[in-house]
């Protein structure tokens, strides 16, 4: 299954092929990310209510019309007496490149929800990076092939990717399953009546068991009475209405210890889905959704740090190899394309990986929350954009490719097991579609500028040098897109800081949920010798 970044192993020769600007050539790549992230609900949606079976069936066809329609208007080309292709044309290709988006998605969303529902928490960053690292791995397979066997034939590039990345889809339908964890010990309800208040009835929950895990993430079936905490409220603020109820969530969510306190017995009547803040103060596992979710100032920080998704070394590659070579060979240019692709997809497989291994190892050996390996993330990306401001020769291109694949792999290894963590498993595929939205807006943004950067210097070349290009192209080299970079460097030092207040927020609400627990301990501690006297 092949990402995004396969985009950059063929776009310079599509955009030739075709006549179109830089773009437009980064608005069929939007196409292509406004596929993986508007998918995303949608697929998540299915995959936590039917199992992974049906977007697998999606991913196959829309991964195999995908590229099979780009590869039809590639051979089609310009008509004759054209300089460009017709604005329909032109949109059919937008079109094809969000079915290849939407369609690897669906691919992904499948193989992480079955990974999440099958390890235990223990491991669960690692092994869905691991899982998730051949996502990676995918553009550096295809871009050798096309650099070993298709250099110069884009045509049969694109075949070979409708039908590399379509069949697995095939072998997942058959083998991608997951396979639940049982529930786990302390989580149940148990039956006992609270003989000095007849009005509280029913049953109520035990947070005074020994086995209880108040900060285990393993998944539970979504219909276990863990989640379903339907239980008589007790709380003083229980008949005060919305008002109240928003503002005890508020005071909750902030680590305030007396209102966790005073949220311990839920009310019947609230909706199912429960905060983070709350659910640790229970010694429940957290499960946040639908309105819930988008009013959540947890799931805005997430969706904020992720926003930003840089993603055009090929155009790059590209101006900086015509600076240094005014006689254009478009087969070496490819060559060295393909060398920034391999760069960041290895580097980018390598993320999965060692980001998984790191917040598993800081979580379970030093306790510390997985959200503070987002300040490492956030800081790969700012150093690759200050190192690509500072390059101007593509021999030394690969150092920010490799960087910027380190980065992007491990922020979508990362942000899944976060985004389980802090909103629960049950919604858990459509929660991270929904946080996977984000870098629509701010990244392909950037994306736009970044075409824009270089549509602006085109034509500065000398007439002699410029005739030997295939493409419109900026000769400046690091001229060309250096204000981008600039841009683009503010905008990950803002992702650090805002990763940074991120781990000590999610710090902040664990230590509160720990004093509570151990004052509720305390308490049942003294009703217990009270009884037995």
């Amino acid at each position: 299954m092949a990402d995004s970044l396969v985009y950059l192993a063929y776009s310079p020769q599509l955009g030739a092929r075709l006549g179109i600007t830089h773009t437009q050539l980064n608005v069929v790549g939007l196409a292509g990310n406004v596929g993986v992230y508007a998918s995303g609900p949608v697929w998540g949606r299915i995959i936590d209510k039917r199992g992974p079976r049906i977007p697998l069936t999606g991913a196959f066809l829309f991964l195999l019309g995908g590229y099979s329609g780009i590869r039809y208007l590639y051979d089609g080309g310009i008509p004759t007496g054209k300089n460009t292709i017709s604005t329909l044309t032109f949109c059919a290709l937008v079109v094809f490149g969000f079915m290849t988006g939407a369609g690897g998605n669906g691919g992904l969303t499948s193989a992480v929800n079955s990974t999440a529902k099958t390890f235990p928490d223990e491991a669960r960053g690692s092994t869905t990076g691991i899982v998730i690292s051949g996502f990676g791995l995918s553009a550096f397979f295809f871009s050798s092939l096309s650099h070993l066997f298709f250099a110069g034939d884009t045509s049969a590039f694109l075949l070979v990717l409708s039908l590399g990345t379509a069949i697995p889809m095939i072998m997942g339908f058959f083998l991608v399953r997951p396979i639940p964890l049982p529930p786990q010990e302390g989580y149940d309800i148990v039956e006992e009546e609270v003989e000095d208040d007849p009005e509280v009835e029913g049953p109520f929950i035990n947070h005074t068991t020994s086995h209880t895990h108040l900060l285990d993430h393993d998944f539970v079936d979504p219909h276990h009475p863990h989640y379903v905490r339907h239980v008589q409220s007790r709380s003083p603020h229980a008949d005060h209405g919305e008002d109240q109820y928003a503002q005890d969530e508020s005071r909750v969510e902030l680590g305030d210890p007396q209102a966790q306190e005073d949220e311990g017995f839920l009310d019947p009547q609230r909706p199912r889905s429960m905060s983070r803040g709350r659910a640790m103060a229970l010694g429940a596992l957290p499960n946040v959704y639908g309105r819930r979710l988008w009013l959540s100032r947890d799931f805005w920080l997430l969706f904020s740090i992720l926003s930003i998704y840089i993603n055009n070394v090929g155009s790059m590659s590209q101006a900086l190899y015509a600076h240094q070579h005014p006689v254009y060979d478009e087969v070496e240019a490819a060559s060295w394309q393909a060398a920034q692709v391999s760069a960041i997809s290895l580097m980018n497989f390598s993320g999965r990986i060692f980001i998984g291994l790191v917040s598993d190892f800081t979580k379970n050996k030093y306790d510390m929350p997985r959200s503070f390996s987002l300040v490492l993330v956030s800081f790969f990306f700012f150093v690759s954009q200050a190192v690509a401001s500072q390059i101007d020769s593509i021999e030394h291109l690969w150092m920010a490719s490799a960087l910027l694949g380190l980065a992007h792999g491990s922020v979508f290894s990362l942000f899944p097991t976060v985004c389980l963590e802090w909103f629960g498993m049950p919604h858990f595929s459509e929660n991270w579609g929904y946080l996977s939205m984000s870098p629509i807006i701010a990244g392909n943004l950037f994306s736009l500028i970044f075409g824009r950067n270089l549509d602006a210097h085109d034509g500065s070349a000398p007439a002699s040098a410029a005739a030997m290009l295939t493409a419109p192209q900026c000769l400046q080299g690091l001229e060309c897109y250096v204000d981008t970079i600039y841009l683009t460097t503010g905008a990950t030092f803002l992702a650090v800081l805002l990763s940074i207040w991120a781990g000590y927020r999610d710090r902040r609400k664990i230590a509160a949920s720990r004093r509570t627990a151990k004052i509720s301990a305390r308490r049942a501690e003294v009703v217990w010798e009270a009884d037995r006297e």
